[in-house]
């Protein structure tokens, strides 16, 4: 349990730092992601090419981070507030005028091998879009 904490924190460590490649690492080579209200992407090429287009639109922080996990370790969920700025538009989203965003989210895993073998990730996308949207009156 206490390593598959340790994982995880390591994990938002790494994305706290913009690290992707540490993050990467910490991945098994076939991880299932979960994207938030999209489908699941399979792979960690697949998952490298999600933090790439992500860092291009959204500059973001994980704050106040809580990370629990089951006895045996080989299932976890985290809880924290993602502080961003939405730096550039994406696809089919408002217009980004580098407008700043605190919104809450969690994430749960399963782990194996020392690896993350499956991230899903949520958030309430109406919330974002509320946040997004208020300098978005042009």
């Amino acid at each position: 349990m206490n390593e598959t904490i340790d994982l995880i924190r390591r994990y938002y460590e790494a994305f706290n730092r913009g690290d992707w490649t540490g993050m990467l690492d910490l991945l098994d080579e076939h991880v299932a992601h979960d994207v938030n209200q999209g489908g699941r992407e399979t792979g960690r090429q697949r998952f490298a090419a999600f933090l790439e287009r992500m860092s291009a639109s959204y500059s973001e922080q994980v704050k106040n981070l809580v990370i629990m996990a089951n006895e045996t370790g080989n299932r976890a969920a985290a809880e924290y507030m993602m502080h961003g700025e939405y730096k550039a538009t994406d696809e089919g989203l408002p217009l980004a005028q580098g407008q700043s965003y605190a919104l809450p989210g969690g994430a749960f895993f399963d782990v194996a091998g020392g690896k993350i073998t499956r991230v899903s990730n949520y958030y309430n996308l109406e919330d974002w879009l509320a946040q997004v949207r208020r300098i978005d009156v042009d």
